[in-house]
């Protein structure tokens, strides 16, 4: 049975839960409750392949998440089965993050994801925003930067992945895919929600798990997987164990 659902207007079409790769690449300065190992590539394989059974076909990676993009360039198999998410503005180097939201950072950064994804096409790409979303999406040449890269076939889609109310609804007006916070700990982003539904803007979901501080996972996704409007939920994990159990709680099945 086909879950995958269309994200927006983009002509894309994404699984109701997508893959979170920070910890595929970074486990400093992160707000897990554990420290972790970052996976070897073997583990990036079993995720990936275990993604796969279950029906998911959505990566969300970014510059600021380490060795991510790297790592997935190398290990990912059929390109053409996936559909990657990066993001742009944020990059993170010697323990702290640096944000440039400039047109030639913009591009410099969608070049090198590219490089580093070993790919032609970046499916999806969001501004990574600093918690500054109304300056970033207005009195910046950032998005005119990514609508520009999208007309030249480098990108199919674009976004912002906001911190505030404000921000989430203005990308609403300006974007194809809007991404979010939403958890049971913090439901204030709603209003966005519904927004981009009226707007058949993409919404992609982060922090479902309130950075795994949530006791009940399954619970946790089940419930925020039932808000009407959402297209897909982006969880991270290195077990597959994890992944399988996740998949189940969005109603997915094993292929």
């Amino acid at each position: 049975m086909d879950r995958l659902r269309p994200l927006g207007r983009t002509g894309l079409r994404v699984s109701p839960l997508g893959l979170g790769t920070t910890k595929f690449g970074r486990n400093e300065e992160v707000k897990y409750p554990r420290e972790f190992d970052l996976p070897t590539d073997s583990e990036i394989l079993a995720l990936l392949e275990c993604a796969r059974l279950w029906g998911i076909n959505l990566i969300d990676t970014a510059p600021a998440y380490g060795t991510s993009e790297e790592r997935i360039g190398r290990l990912l198999v059929e390109r053409e089965d996936w559909v990657i998410a990066t993001k742009v503005g944020e990059t993170f180097d010697g323990g702290r993050s640096r944000f440039d939201f400039s047109p030639e950072a913009i591009r410099r950064s969608v070049e090198e994801s590219l490089r580093r994804l070993r790919t032609d096409w970046l499916d999806l790409v969001l501004l990574h925003s600093n918690g500054d979303d109304l300056s970033i999406l207005d009195r910046s040449d950032a998005l005119e930067t990514l609508e520009s890269l999208r007309e030249s076939g480098k990108i199919r889609a674009i976004g912002a992945s906001t911190k505030t109310v404000a921000g989430g609804l203005r990308a609403t007006e300006l974007c194809d895919v809007v991404m979010l916070s939403l958890s049971r700990a913090d439901l204030s982003q709603r209003p966005v929600v519904e927004a981009a539904h009226r707007a058949r803007v993409g919404v992609l979901v982060k922090k479902p798990l309130a950075s795994g501080h949530d006791p009940d996972p399954a619970l946790a996704l089940a419930e925020v997987a039932a808000s009407p409007g959402l297209t897909s939920i982006v969880v991270g994990t290195l077990s597959a164990e994890h992944l399988e159990q996740n998949a189940r709680a969005v109603g997915l099945e094993c292929s």
